[in-house]
């Protein structure tokens, strides 16, 4: 259960920075819906348009990393997080964006594995090798 009050369309409607932002998502998305971490964080309205701005400009923006790969990291980096809300929020954006089931069982290997080998290298304080180091 939310911590904060998920805002409604009606209420989003009657606050200009909130309605604005909402708008935007469902332009940049080209979808209706907009999701209950939108809507959590409507309740402040800078917080809400920042993540937007940001989130927009690292996920939807030109850059080397195709939007497919942008998303595999996503799941990555929130399932050794803890965040289940977005670990489901971006497989789906994965899945829209062509991930198969093949590519998401060896992505879940993978995150498994690291999750394995980074407990075993701090559990056994390995040090850094110093091939591996960049200067």
């Amino acid at each position: 259960m939310a911590t904060v009050r998920l805002w409604t369309d009606d209420e989003a409607e009657k606050d200009p920075a909130v309605k604005a932002v909402f708008d935007d998502i469902r332009q940049a998305r080209k979808s209706t819906f907009i999701n209950n971490f939108w809507r959590a964080l409507a309740n402040d309205p800078p917080t809400l348009k920042r993540t937007w701005e940001s989130l927009k400009q690292i996920m939807g923006g030109d850059g080397p990393l195709d939007p497919l790969t942008r998303e595999l990291i996503y799941i990555a980096v929130s399932a050794a997080n803890g965040c289940s809300y977005c670990i489901h929020s971006h497989t789906a954006a994965a899945k829209q964006k062509g991930m198969t089931d093949a590519q998401h069982m060896h992505l879940l290997a993978i995150i498994g594995m690291a999750a394995e080998t980074n407990n075993l290298v701090n559990t056994l304080q390995v040090p850094v090798d110093p091939e591996f180091l960049v200067e």
